[in-house]
């Protein structure tokens, strides 16, 4: 996965330079600009970013102030400081204020792009791992006590999300815009994952305050109390849609009862002996093996049928995808309906 490489620097010939320069790593990464560090902050809002390089001397928003907001809020995200004073106080600042490197002006593009892809393989030094179960594999970061900061990328959906552990115990967890034990639930959700592990972890301070095991649990219960809910749906779904079939069927049948009704009033008159009119699919197998025996003796397809069952009611019966049926009085001008239907 080509990762995302936040460039900020207020001298925009600088920026257009780099993006120009390291164009040529794009296998590797791709180059996001921002013109200082209120911009910059707005890009990581918006983008999945994997290290920052910045300036520190910048207007509105400078690099400290920027070092400070990504510490806050994006421990797991390196910074390289771009500087023109390379001093050892510098350097101390620098490091003090959360960067793991920097580069001195004037420079090589060349060489910032070796530090940039240094930095960026510490992202995975832990190795890398491929469709697994969170669950399972960070219960083994708990028993090993491990330290590290763990990416990981959801399969199905192509989410991200961090955890960061101190000792085997979980600090904190990012989901794109969730953060704490709500984004833990959802990760911990995730069947089939794709796991990066840096043996570092930028975080101290621990935000969430249940253990690794209730996280679990509970995420397992979210689990499956959101399949059942959409379970529940998709049953709503297919009644409803159920539902709508049958009422359209109804309303092609009432269409064809009114059309057949008004042809007979039309040519007989109002005492028709029509008693009701449905589809049927029980008729289909007699009228097909009927129209096949018409057919078989060269007298062609049914296109009516009369049944008269010895009973109270007969039957008129018309082929077509489902058979309709119209259950008529025995007294009825049964020729006469016959001969309408059928012209």
């Amino acid at each position: 996965m080509v990762k995302n490489v936040l460039v900020v620097d207020d001298d925009q010939e600088l920026l257009l330079s780099l993006s120009e320069g390291l164009e040529k790593y794009g296998e590797t990464f791709s180059v996001l600009l921002a013109g200082d560090g209120q911009v910059a902050v707005e890009k990581l809002k918006e983008n999945t970013i994997s290290l920052v390089v910045t300036d520190l001397k910048m207007p509105n928003m400078d690099g400290f102030a920027l070092l400070s907001h990504i510490i806050e809020k994006y421990p797991e995200v390196p910074v390289i400081v771009i500087t023109a004073y390379s001093t050892p106080k510098m350097e101390k600042l620098a490091q003090e204020g959360g960067a793991v490197g920097y580069i001195e002006k004037p420079f090589m593009i060349d060489s910032l792009a070796r530090k940039i892809m240094t930095t960026l393989r510490k992202e995975t030094e832990g190795g890398t791992l491929h469709g697994v179960s969170s669950g399972i594999f960070l219960q083994l970061i708990e028993m090993e006590q491990k330290t590290c900061t763990i990416r990981l990328v959801d399969k199905a959906s192509g989410k991200q999300g961090v955890l960061f552990f101190r000792n085997g115990e979980l600090l904190d967890a990012k989901c794109e815009n969730s953060q704490g034990e709500s984004a833990a639930y959802e990760i911990f959700s995730w069947d089939e994952t794709e796991i990066s592990i840096q043996n570092s972890c930028g975080l101290k301070k621990k935000k969430i305050n249940r253990d690794l095991q209730a996280i679990l649990l509970e995420a397992m219960r979210l689990k499956d109390e959101a399949a059942q809910s959409q379970e529940s749906a998709d049953e709503d779904k297919e009644e409803d849609e159920a539902v709508e079939i049958s009422e359209v069927g109804k309303a092609e049948i009432s269409v064809a009862e009114n059309d057949i009704r008004a042809k007979l009033e039309n040519e007989i008159g109002r005492n028709l002996g029509l008693e009701d009119m449905y589809d049927d699919g029980s008729w289909d197998g007699l009228v097909a093996q009927m129209s096949r025996i018409g057919v078989f003796f060269d007298a062609g397809r049914m296109k009516i049928s009369y049944v008269d069952r010895g009973e109270s009611k007969d039957f008129i019966l018309l082929p077509g995808k489902t058979t309709t049926v119209i259950s008529v009085n025995p007294r009825c001008a049964k020729d006469r309906i016959l001969q309408i239907l059928s012209g």
